[in-house]
């Protein structure tokens, strides 16, 4: 049996809905995944990060209030403390992360989640 194909969904986003959409037009009825109201653990981010072989950062939303107040460009946090930060402030992770046949991609742009399918 396949694992279901799942993705990290923020309805409030833009790029989230139209990956969301995106997979649907295609027939796929994905797990949806509201990581704000459920944020994964280290653990599971951990394994996302390596799954989409990055670093913290390169997964961030740097943008974000929290990210400043948090310091959280500060170079001498570890892997560790920046991945706490972000399962503790789920808002700063990117979005939308589609999981599909043991692999993931950041839907940004969309059609990005297509080579994982």
């Amino acid at each position: 049996m396949t694992e279901p194909i799942r993705i990290f969904h923020n309805p409030r986003c833009s790029k989230s809905r139209q990956t969301l959409e995106l997979l649907t037009d295609r027939g796929i009825a994905p797990e949806i995944i509201r990581y704000l109201e459920t944020p994964p653990t280290e653990r599971e981010l951990s394994d996302i990060l390596d799954a989409l072989d990055r670093q913290p950062r390169e997964l961030m939303r740097t943008g974000e209030r929290e990210f400043k107040e948090l310091g959280l460009d500060n170079p001498d946090l570890s892997r560790e403390q920046l991945i706490a930060a972000m399962v503790a402030n789920p808002k700063l992770i990117e979005r939308p992360i589609v999981f599909a046949n043991g692999k993931a991609a950041v839907g940004r742009p969309p059609e990005n989640v297509l080579k994982i399918l």
